[in-house]
């Protein structure tokens, strides 16, 4: 996906960049401890599109992290028992609402629903940081999940979400983990994360560890299909030490 947007590197400038990345994530999570949930990122102003089990999940970490958090939903009043779990950073509206308040969105939708997502918000979402997690399953979303997964997500979802600065991330995981093995004791579970914005995969992979995971950088959006669902990476509550030996990174 092409994008006027400057924080778009040439190829060998981001390759570069994620380099950087990776080492100061490594950094600031070997002087982490599991116990402490702040956020380790910037606080954020953050839109979730779909408030259901996955997105409810990964916003309440966020909320509890101390990120401001816009639940969205047709029906924004049926989230008050989610408002009430996320805490006081956590608020509701509809999809709009959430794209004109946040610095980033996490669309968290069945995958069948991207395309009028990308329809409807594309133009609002235009040059703001994406994270896109749904997968397409063939039983729930028809033809389109089958030509996404041979396509691979990362460059599908790009299509459909024109002008963004997409990122495929925490697709890989259940909204069980989110809810129960988030910030475990021990070695985190690993998040693989691609992108072809090294800014933006930068955002998401501090993101990442606010909700309690540890960030693997796998490359750019093309590489998403190695980790979409049913690939032998795809909800296996691999480390990231494991994960990065999987994927040959």
């Amino acid at each position: 996906m092409k994008s006027n947007n400057p924080a778009v590197l040439s190829r060998r400038n981001f390759n570069k960049r994620l380099v950087v990345t990776g080492v100061s994530l490594g950094l600031s999570l070997a002087l982490r401890s599991h116990s402490v949930f702040a956020q380790t990122s910037p606080p954020m102003k953050i839109g979730i599109i779909g408030s259901g089990r996955m997105g409810g999940a990964v916003g309440t970490r966020w909320a509890e992290a101390g990120h401001k958090v816009l639940f969205s939903s047709r029906n924004p009043d049926q989230l008050d028992e989610l408002l009430q779990q996320a805490g006081e950073n956590a608020s509701a509206g509809y999809p709009a609402d959430a794209i004109a308040f946040a610095e980033v969105i996490l669309i968290a939708v069945p995958y069948g629903a991207l395309p009028q997502i990308g329809q409807d918000y594309a133009g609002l979402m235009r040059g703001k940081v994406v994270i896109d997690c749904g997968n397409p399953r063939a039983d729930r979303d028809g033809p389109m999940a089958d030509d996404a997964i041979n396509r691979g997500t990362g460059i599908t979802s790009a299509e459909y979400l024109p002008g963004v600065r997409l990122v495929r991330a925490l697709n890989a995981v259940s909204f069980v983990e989110v809810r129960d093995q988030a910030h475990r004791p021990g070695a985190l579970i690993g998040v693989p994360i691609a992108g072809d914005d090294a800014a933006a995969v930068a955002i998401a992979a501090g993101l990442v560890t606010d909700c309690g995971f540890d960030p693997v950088i796998v490359g750019g959006l093309a590489r998403a299909r190695e980790f979409d669902r049913g690939t032998a990476v795809y909800v296996k509550g691999l480390t990231a030490a494991e994960l990065r030996e999987a994927l040959n990174l």
